[in-house]
């Protein structure tokens, strides 16, 4: 999501080709994307991933979702079959692809009723333009409601979600991840280091840098609303001392942290840069042992209870 406005395509090329080195296989993407952009540049992230992708699709997994607006009128945004059914064309062409394996619904729709968007997705999988459908955003009721009315009407399942989680973002764990488990949803959190701010690279005292996460658009402010605030820079603080202590960089051991639980399929890791990659793929090789996984629970146990532990 910041091929096209954090990263130009050229720096977009290099990053695909450093994940490619790196082994890794699944590219998730959307139609509202780049980050922090407008309607003017929806779809631009997933022209850039088509270009790339010329010549290797069959080596690649390819996720995309809907939801967010790409347009001004009322039925360009939402879960309706009309929207769903624009815009998987649309993602398709952009792609450069006849199939995408993975599609999601990037966030629940209150004005659409379910049945209406399940059924659709559904004629996607018939249709072979879509393989698997999953979601992204949603509360564990509303996954449970849509996985209950797939079984009832026979529809194609969602397959998979793709919450928030990291150290400093664990509600999820109550309710969610249980969940998933026992059902076998795959789960692909997104934000494992908490929009850079798990890297520990930023200052307290000064203002946020340009061109980031956290300064980025429409997204700024709500990066900074989730993450930008002294309680979380004081367990930063800590859990940078707990990374020095086990030999790795604080972006390593946040990734590490989120393989860990069982229930989590990957998590879904962002770059501005090339280089950024590698402490992330380091994540892969580093056994996180009990003690430090113990420690790392303990420190930010106060996450999993939401907003009534601050």
């Amino acid at each position: 999501m910041t091929f096209g406005l954090q990263c130009d395509e050229p720096t977009a090329v290099a990053i695909l080709d450093r994940a490619a080195d790196g082994g890794i296989d699944f590219l998730d993407s959307s139609d509202a994307y780049p980050l922090g952009g407008d309607l003017s540049t929806r779809g631009r992230t997933e022209e850039i991933l088509g270009r790339w992708l010329r010549g290797k699709r069959d080596r690649w997994i390819i996720a995309t979702k809907c939801f967010a607006p790409t347009g001004p009128a009322p039925f360009d945004a939402g879960n309706s079959r009309k929207h769903i059914m624009d815009a998987v064309e649309k993602s398709l062409r952009r792609l450069q692809t006849d199939y995408i394996d993975l599609y999601q619904l990037h966030g629940y729709d209150q004005n659409t009723p379910i049945d209406e968007t399940l059924c659709a997705l559904d004629d996607l999988v018939h249709q072979g333009k879509v393989r698997y459908v999953g979601c992204s955003n949603f509360l564990t009721y509303q996954l449970a409601r849509a996985v209950g009315r797939t079984e009832t009407l026979g529809l194609a399942r969602l397959d998979s979600v793709q919450p928030r989680y990291n150290l400093l973002f664990r509600e999820i764990e109550r309710e969610m991840l249980p969940y998933c488990g026992e059902e076998g949803i795959g789960v692909i959190p997104y934000n494992p280091i908490a929009g850079g701010l798990l890297s520990g690279k930023h200052v307290r005292t000064n203002p946020p840098p340009e061109g980031g996460r956290f300064t980025l658009g429409w997204a700024g402010p709500a990066y900074q609303e989730r993450y930008w605030h002294d309680r979380q820079f004081d367990t930063v603080d800590e859990l940078r001392e707990l990374a020095g202590q086990a030999g790795v960089s604080l972006v390593t051991l946040s990734i590490a942290w989120v393989l860990a639980n069982k229930a989590i399929t990957a998590p879904i890791v962002g770059a501005s840069s090339p280089h950024q990659l590698d402490a992330s793929l380091a994540a892969t090789e580093f056994s996180l042992d009990d003690g430090l996984k113990t420690k790392l629970d303990e420190v930010t146990y106060s996450y999993r209870l939401g907003d009534s532990a601050r």
